[in-house]
């Protein structure tokens, strides 16, 4: 644990925060009317944003599927603009990864892997018209507070002030699994989740929140990600300034 706190200081923090398994602090309980600050990641933050994807992403997401430190240190060498964090308290409450993309690739809709080159995001396009957001996390305990927007707000100004096209994602279903209630996945029944879900008349925790952003739902993807809840599916989503 590290030793540059006082003891009042490591109390007071200590309902609120954990100390991570490599000394980072590991947001735990929301702080009452703490600042969000959103801003682009530095090197700082890495560790934060490696521990948030913990809390954000539980079994039965993969471990693996994670980002590790090594991931974030790609992610900022090759992009750093793109790289966005929520913070709060000094502490990582909210993450956004994002790479550009060539019109075809996009409009192509590979796999996930294929789209941006696995977790080093080695498929990004320093010329691509195209923002893809690759992941976006804000811890649990911090939902519900507004991150979410603030953090696709900084997205969509990023768009704006690189002159880029679009601003496009694919988005997992968490919902989607216990929805087909062991029916067999095909892609009309992924439509009509999707209808049911843009209608209103079914919550998706991840979809739903998406859409009321203004994102425009453009279709399903089968076969898209390695992700058990969303039966390996997503949802295609578009934004234009």
């Amino acid at each position: 644990m590290p030793s540059n706190l006082g003891r009042g200081r490591m109390r007071e923090m200590s309902s609120r925060f954990a100390w991570g398994s490599k000394g980072e602090i590991v947001v735990t309980k929301r702080v009452p009317n703490a600042l969000v600050e959103v801003r682009t990641m530095t090197l700082a933050d890495v560790e934060g944003a490696v521990a948030l994807q913990r809390a954000c992403f539980p079994p039965p997401f993969r471990e693996e599927l994670h980002w590790q430190p090594h991931h974030l240190l790609k992610h900022l060498e090759a992009f750093p603009e793109g790289q966005f964090v929520a913070v709060a308290g000094g502490c990582v409450v909210g993450s956004a990864s994002n790479v550009r993309l060539p019109e075809d690739r996009w409009r192509a809709h590979l796999s996930w892997d294929e789209t941006v080159g696995g977790l080093d995001l080695r498929g990004h396009d320093p010329a691509g018209p195209v923002l893809y957001g690759v992941d976006i996390s804000v811890h649990p305990e911090w939902r519900g507070q507004g991150i979410a927007r603030k953090l696709y707000e900084a997205r969509f100004a990023l768009v704006g002030s690189l002159g880029l096209r679009r601003y496009a994602t694919s988005c997992r279903l968490p919902g989607f699994r216990d929805w087909l209630a062991g029916m067999a996945l095909s892609q009309d029944l992924l439509e009509r989740y999707l209808s049911e879900v843009a209608a209103g008349v079914v919550v998706d925790r991840t979809l739903t929140p998406l859409l009321k952003l203004g994102l425009r739902l453009e279709g399903g993807l089968t076969g898209h990600m390695d992700d058990e809840e969303s039966m390996g599916c997503a949802a295609s989503l578009e934004w234009t300034p």
